[in-house]
């Protein structure tokens, strides 16, 4: 595992709570300081955006979502990407929706978030 993966895993735990909201306005939701970091960091608006949709859309079967990022397949190269999956369920197991993603860049394995009250956030800021 490269030093800058393992950096970005060790400051995403930093966060506990949240200072400011961040807003996408065409989805009327909102996301944390840590999201934020990690949007930027990573280079993933398009996750941020994604789970977003997806989990607003969820949200009458369940107040609380999670989301499960799990990437499926080490890149070919540094052009082609990786295969990932990401799992959306309501924190008891039951999974409410999986997308398969052929392509991604993502750096990390693997990553949790959650969708509460109109909000993406880090675990750490639940």
């Amino acid at each position: 595992m490269n030093s800058k993966i393992i950096t970005l895993q060790e400051s995403l735990q930093q966060f506990h709570g949240t200072e400011q909201f961040f807003q996408l306005p065409l989805i009327q939701t909102r996301f944390t300081d840590g999201i934020h970091y990690l949007a930027e960091k990573a280079g993933c608006f398009w996750l941020v955006t994604d789970a977003s949709v997806i989990a607003k859309s969820l949200k009458d079967k369940s107040h609380f979502i999670t989301i499960d990022f799990k990437r499926l397949s080490e890149p070919e190269s540094k052009e082609k990407g990786c295969e990932a999956i990401i799992t959306y369920g309501d924190g008891n197991d039951t999974i409410l929706q999986t997308h398969r993603y052929n392509v991604t860049d993502f750096p990390l394995d693997e990553l949790r978030l959650f969708f509460v009250n109109n909000t993406l956030m880090l675990p750490s800021e639940y």
